[in-house]
């Protein structure tokens, strides 16, 4: 349940974040909703390893309505919101569907194979829906080009958590 929370949570405080800009001298830019909705990925794949692939469409719907809801409510712009929608359906539905068809390999592996896929999905999506035209298309692309980096990033030190492993076999050697 924390990790359904956790998603439900990221994607509405991403949407908040969505326009909100770091520039980096060598990879382009991102959002500061990129560090956010990176954890989403991962989230994701842990409620589909402990609930199965029904709960994850529910925690998607419940997390798509709340970001309508708090559209509706004037908290975030339009495109920003459809923007979200149409890449939470499309990229998590596609992360989803490749996590249950590895769902035999090994836990790194289903998250890998799932989010080459859903990474690069939802930064194309979403930034192409939500900023084209209105920023020029060689700042739209730094931004694509950014989102994908970190979010893999913050996607595979979520996956793996690193320091989880290290103390595990630390303290295996004493």
């Amino acid at each position: 349940m924390f990790f359904a929370l956790l998603y439900i949570c990221a994607t509405l405080a991403a949407n908040f974040t969505a326009t909100w800009f770091i520039h980096f001298p060598f990879f382009g830019q991102v959002s500061v909703a990129t560090f956010i909705f990176g954890i989403t990925f991962t989230a994701r794949d842990r409620v589909h390893s402990a609930l199965g692939r029904r709960k994850v469409y529910g925690m998607i719907a419940v997390a798509a309505l709340l970001n309508l809801a708090v559209t509706l409510l004037g908290g975030v712009e339009w495109r920003i919101v459809a923007a979200s929608l149409i890449a939470i359906v499309l990229a998590e539905t596609a992360d989803t569907e490749i996590y249950q068809h590895f769902i035999d390999n090994t836990w790194g592996m289903r998250v890998l194979k799932s989010n080459a896929v859903s990474i690069p999905l939802d930064s194309l999506l979403f930034n192409l829906i939500a900023f084209a035209g209105v920023f020029p298309a060689a700042e739209v692309a730094s931004i694509i080009f950014g989102e994908i980096v970190f979010k893999a990033v913050v996607s595979a030190l979520t996956a793996f958590r690193p320091l989880v492993y290290l103390r595990s076999h630390s303290s295996a050697r004493r």
